[in-house]
């Protein structure tokens, strides 16, 4: 059996909480996980292979093992402690946004003084931040989450499939907003300019599954006067999440073509991923995204004019998620990755 090792010390707990549950089911593979504390509490459940970590930890926590592969699941922090794993070990690392993994350091110099300075001197003055991309150029194996991304330099790592769960009739249509109310990220002014603007979208039950606070919770509780607008003020829970999820009828995906990470502009679809490819996934519901949004996967629409009509005539739509996702389809090619990889 081969032993991995998975690391996640920073930022993207929900994309080691699907490794670790696809991974249970594995006979080939032994995983070892390595999750900072923050990372550990959002991960529901135990398992005896899971150790709390650190930057200041996680070498010698690696030296003392013998591992086959290492998979780094976001280097968007501690870029001395990651370079020196990519150094030391064969290691993959997952890339979530990819001018990110490419920008010079002149970029990343410039960048400092654009927002957030205080947090970015300590990237740079503590934690190598001018190492960046070295980190990723000295990984053996560059892996991305969407498929469109897949090329010679980006291999694709398949990880979602869609759970088996019965979904009740609502009585109103549900359209569920997965993902974090900001306007930065997803167009939520557009949104609630829709759902006022149309006397229908009172026949509809829309969920927008984020924290909202500021000037877009404002906007959204002046809608909810008269629309049928349920919001959240605080961080969702994976198990509320998991609820809103199976209820939804349609997802509705507002993203912006473009955002930052980092002030380097990432474009959606081509540069980043969106979450919400995998949401749709793994909970089998057709996904409305925006025109300038190109996908040939199946169950992504684009948005029409009149989308408040769309979604009424997607509710009965169905796609075949279980033949493309099924888990132990999903598994064995993920399998058969890892097996390269090493």
């Amino acid at each position: 059996m081969k032993k991995i090792a998975y690391i996640e010390i920073d930022t993207h707990a929900e994309i080691a909480a699907d490794f670790l549950d696809l991974m249970k089911d594995s006979k080939a593979f032994s995983v070892d996980y390595y999750f900072s504390e923050k990372i550990k509490k959002q991960i529901q459940g135990s398992s005896e292979n899971i150790f709390l970590s650190d930057s200041s930890m996680i070498l010698d926590q690696l030296q003392a093992k013998n591992y086959d592969l290492i998979i780094i699941g976001t280097v968007h922090r501690y870029f001395n402690t990651f370079l020196n794993v990519t150094q030391k070990y064969k290691t993959a690392v997952i890339v979530h946004n990819l001018n990110f993994s490419k920008a010079s350091r002149l970029d990343l110099i410039k960048n400092i003084f654009k927002e957030d300075i205080i947090y970015r001197l300590k990237l740079w003055w503590k934690e190598g931040l001018f190492n960046a991309s070295k980190v990723y150029k000295k990984a053996n194996q560059l892996l991305v989450l969407d498929q469109t991304f897949s090329s010679s330099e980006y291999q694709f790592l398949p990880l979602f499939y869609t759970k088996d769960f019965y979904q009740n009739k609502n009585e109103f249509l549900t359209i569920v907003i997965p993902g974090g109310v900001s306007q930065k990220r997803r167009d939520y002014q557009r949104v609630l300019n829709v759902i006022k603007n149309s006397e229908e979208s009172k026949k509809i039950e829309f969920v927008l599954l984020g924290k909202a606070k500021g000037e877009e919770l404002e906007s959204i509780e002046k809608v909810a006067e008269k629309f049928n607008v349920t919001y959240f003020t605080e961080r969702v829970s994976q198990k509320d999440f998991e609820i809103w999820m199976k209820k939804a009828d349609v997802l509705w995906c507002p993203i912006q073509q473009k955002t930052r990470f980092f002030s380097q502009e990432e474009i959606y679809g081509k540069t980043k991923m969106t979450g919400n490819i995998g949401d749709a996934i793994k909970f089998g519901k057709m996904a409305v995204f925006p025109k300038n949004y190109s996908s040939n996967l199946g169950f992504i629409i684009q948005e029409k004019e009149n989308i408040i009509q769309q979604f009424d005539e997607l509710k009965n739509l169905k796609y075949d998620f279980q033949q493309d996702y099924n888990k132990e389809i999903v598994l064995r090619n993920l399998e058969n990755l890892l097996f390269r990889l090493i």
